[in-house]
């Protein structure tokens, strides 16, 4: 599901409004884009209550940053920071998850797929990894990838040319299977893969 309604010159027009703090163009931001981003959000959040909170999130983070949204789609900017709100909510409820268990309390609810994958990139070999590579890679790794922003989303988002998101997605992709490689603990003694 993508934006629908105005277009992308309205949006520029509204964000500049925000930054310099006119809440009516905040609402008129809000209406055009919550309902696509609760639906989106709400494909990869069974919880009704989380999808609020992160949306809400969203809106409040754009009001802050507004002035700081370079030229671009304004659908592409929000759900970059709805999706990153929905990563830090499950990793929060994954954390409290984890301390309920230490303590022998009942688990909350069975994490989703999507959130045993996401905490796992936070937490596991492939976070580790992500860390070890540069940082312009990894901005590209996450649109791309756990934001599912295509291409052309991700080079507006991060103001650079559709080219170069393709060439760091490529390096990316390589320096991380390196960097997963290095801690693997299946490497032979000549320091191949298994």
């Amino acid at each position: 599901m993508r934006p629908t309604g105005g277009d992308q010159d309205d949006d520029a027009a509204l964000l500049r409004a925000v930054a310099r703090g006119d809440t009516e163009a905040l609402a008129a931001l809000y209406d055009r884009h919550a309902g696509w981003l609760h639906a989106r959000l709400t494909r990869r959040c069974a919880d009704p209550e989380t999808v609020r909170e992160v949306l809400q999130d969203t809106f409040v983070t754009a009001w802050r940053s507004a002035a700081s949204h370079r030229s671009g789609e304004a659908g592409g900017w929000l759900w970059v920071i709805a999706a990153r709100r929905l990563v830090d909510a499950q990793r929060a409820r994954a954390r409290e998850t984890r301390a309920d268990r230490v303590v022998h309390e009942p688990a909350a609810a069975t994490p989703s797929a999507e959130e045993r994958v996401l905490a796992g990139l936070e937490y596991g070999d492939v976070g580790a990894a992500l860390e070890r590579i540069s940082p312009e890679l990894r901005e590209v790794l996450r649109a791309t990838v756990i934001d599912g922003l295509t291409t052309r989303e991700t080079a507006r988002l991060l103001g650079i040319p559709e080219g170069t998101v393709k060439t760091r997605a490529v390096r990316a992709r390589r320096e991380l299977r390196a960097a997963l490689a290095q801690l693997a603990p299946d490497t032979d003694a000549l320091g191949g893969t298994a």
